[in-house]
């Protein structure tokens, strides 16, 4: 279902109301603050990343970590994940796809040595105990 979004003119607060299409052009839910609320148009979620390449750095504007640090552009948002030890999922795409090939050789047959050791460290454990 859409979401249409709101905001007030007063004092700039946002609000979403979920709402069908047709319930929403029979009678639209528009949601009071100071007065009634202005529609926005915001970017669908399947489009964000056009919409995004398309506007270069915008999506950062106002953008806040989870613990209030700005983080509004692109270098510092890089900082910030640098700095606390983060990684985005991107990242990990080589490292991803090489386990993807790994587990598909073991399917095929291949030996899987880790996986032998930790059952002999395993049965090990479960003797000394």
């Amino acid at each position: 279902m859409p979401t249409y979004d709101y905001r007030c003119k007063v004092c700039g607060k946002d609000d979403a109301v979920i709402q069908s299409i047709s319930s929403y052009s029979r009678e639209p839910i528009r949601p009071t603050c100071h007065g009634m609320m202005e529609r926005r148009i915001s970017v669908a979620p399947a489009f964000s990343g056009l919409a995004n390449a398309l506007a270069g750095d915008r999506h950062y504007q106002d953008l806040r970590a989870s613990d209030g640090t700005p983080i509004d552009s692109r270098t510092k948002h890089r900082e910030y994940m640098k700095k606390n030890n983060l990684a985005l999922t991107g990242d990990f795409k080589n490292e991803w796809s090489q386990a993807a090939k790994e587990r598909e050789a073991i399917r095929a047959g291949a030996p899987d040595r880790e996986r032998k050791r930790d059952v002999r460290e395993a049965v090990e454990r479960a003797i000394q105990t």
